[in-house]
């Protein structure tokens, strides 16, 4: 006899083998037999995504770093369509932001920081579609310029 708390999907494995998916509420089991395997949370996850360095279009390197919100949506694919589901994310929006930022010249980075964002959002989406996560949002947290390219722009202004 088990209780599964609200949020949450537990994963029971039978034999060794994918049985079924525990709702929240009463659920049994059976002992020697059933297994729980993985417990998925189902509420959003906030996860940091470290700092990191790019390179924009007129070959300028920010220091670039995010936070990135996601939910479980297919705790059956979240326990077996990735090893390390947070990970393979927070590696994902790192590689998609170096290439998005590629694309973008210093000032249009400032400028398009929205749909940057959005960009970002799409692309992690598209992949983690087949590993059960649905990211939510997307947000850059801080743009860190090389001091002598924050010198000029401030001698441009």
């Amino acid at each position: 006899v088990l209780f599964v708390p609200q949020q949450e999907a537990w994963v029971v494995e039978r034999m060794g083998r994918f049985h079924r998916i525990l709702e929240p509420g009463l659920n049994f089991l059976i002992p020697l037999l059933d297994r729980i395997r993985y417990v998925q949370s189902l509420k959003e996850i906030v996860i940091n995504v470290p700092e990191q360095s790019a390179v924009t279009l007129d070959n300028v390197t920010l220091q670039i770093d995010g936070v990135l919100y996601l939910r479980v949506m297919d705790p059956y694919k979240a326990s077996y369509g990735v090893e390390d589901p947070e990970y393979a994310v927070t590696q994902l929006a790192q590689t998609t932001m170096r290439s998005e930022l590629g694309k973008l010249s210093l000032d249009r980075v400032f400028r398009e920081r929205e749909s940057l964002n959005a960009n970002i959002v799409d692309a992690i989406n598209q992949a983690s579609d087949y590993w059960g996560i649905r990211c939510l949002r997307y947000e850059i947290k801080d743009i860190h310029v090389p001091p002598r390219v924050k010198e000029s722009m401030q001698m441009q202004v």
